[in-house]
């Protein structure tokens, strides 16, 4: 294209807004016009990330609708929850497309979201406006959009691996338990006790159980798919590594069906779509096969004693799990293929 479409990122100092650098760097139609981060304004981004030196020396902007306004045409927001709920309807009235990373514009009702997040919830008018950006699902929805809610890591991963089956109704919604494990970059770049090197280092431990906000994401999802309102249990676990989740998913067939004829419907329902990658029988995939990709890898097995599914589907949390969907979005949305700057293979080992 003669003319890159350029982006913003508010919220460039975090994991999710500096993988979105990453990405957008070598994006064939996007340029990056304006890196904003209201902690480190004036600073060039190098300083806080060496990586980028020689690379990137731009410095950062302070928060300023009328000044990004004249520098960009799209803005990503990779800011912690309650900001975005701010910023996003500044930027939308301002003429802009927004991409919203944070959980602010996800659950559709208010009340749940204070519930679960702890924060004042969204101007509903903008709640109604932002579409759920899970590609692979909604997708048709995602193109021609002018403001798209990420979903969130755990989520993506997780209704990815369930989509099919609800959309289909092959399961007994009341019998999902999900127990999902993530890396340390899930927590973010800012300091914690939890994400210390001396207590996450040789260890494995749940978290926020039965409390975790993605929760009300994944059931509300599921019952939009399923035409029902669904209650799923959710158990979180922190492992010693930096990227990367792993969801493992137990269901109740409503019916008697073969694995083979599970996984037919998987790659039926996820034709055309490159970024989910299904399993062989007995074949099982592992975080690592996905690291730095936009890469969703699916496996399943059936418990002929029990009926019981389990499906195990991984992704690299700050990759598919944020900045790479958002990528993936961008694509949708601006109608272009939706592997642009994503057709890279996974790093390994």
């Amino acid at each position: 294209m003669s003319t890159k479409l350029r982006a913003a990122i508010v919220g460039s100092t975090g994991y999710g807004g500096v993988e979105l650098i990453r990405l957008l760097l070598t994006h064939p139609n996007v340029a990056i016009t304006s890196v904003i981060s209201s902690s480190s304004a004036g600073a060039p981004i190098a300083d806080g990330f060496p990586h980028l030196n020689q690379i990137m020396t731009d410095t950062l902007d302070a928060v300023d609708v009328e000044l990004i306004r004249g520098k960009a045409d799209v803005v990503f927001l990779a800011t912690p929850h309650g900001v975005a709920a701010e910023l996003a309807p500044k930027f939308l009235d301002a003429g802009m497309k927004v991409i919203d990373i944070s959980g602010d514009f996800r659950l559709t009702s208010g009340e749940v979201y204070e519930k679960w997040y702890k924060h004042k919830p969204a101007d509903p008018a903008y709640v109604e406006k932002a579409v759920y950006g899970l590609c692979e699902v909604f997708g048709e929805e995602v193109r021609g959009a002018e403001f798209i809610s990420n979903p969130g890591c755990f989520p993506t991963a997780t209704l990815l691996g369930l989509a099919p089956l609800a959309a289909k109704g092959w399961i007994d919604l009341k019998s999902i338990i999900v127990d999902a494990k993530s890396g340390v970059s899930g927590a973010g770049r800012g300091l914690s006790l939890s994400s210390h090197f001396s207590e996450i280092n040789e260890n494995f431990l749940a978290y926020k159980v039965n409390k975790h906000q993605h929760t009300p994401e994944i059931e509300q999802v599921l019952g939009r798919l399923a035409g029902e309102e669904v209650v799923m249990t959710f158990t979180t676990h922190l492992v010693p590594m930096t990227r990367g989740i792993l969801s493992t998913i137990y269901v109740n067939l409503n019916a008697t069906r073969s694995e083979d004829e599970i996984r037919e419907l998987y790659r039926s329902y996820y034709e055309g779509r490159r970024f989910v990658r299904i399993r062989e029988q007995g074949k099982y995939p592992a975080t690592k096969e996905v690291t730095g990709s936009n890469y969703c890898d699916i496996g399943m097995s059936l418990d002929p004693r029990t009926g019981r599914l389990t499906v195990i589907s991984v992704i690299d949390n700050v990759v598919k799990g944020a900045a790479g969907q958002a990528v993936q979005n961008l694509n949708l949305l601006m109608g272009w293929d939706e592997a642009t700057g994503l057709a890279f293979t996974p790093v390994y080992p």
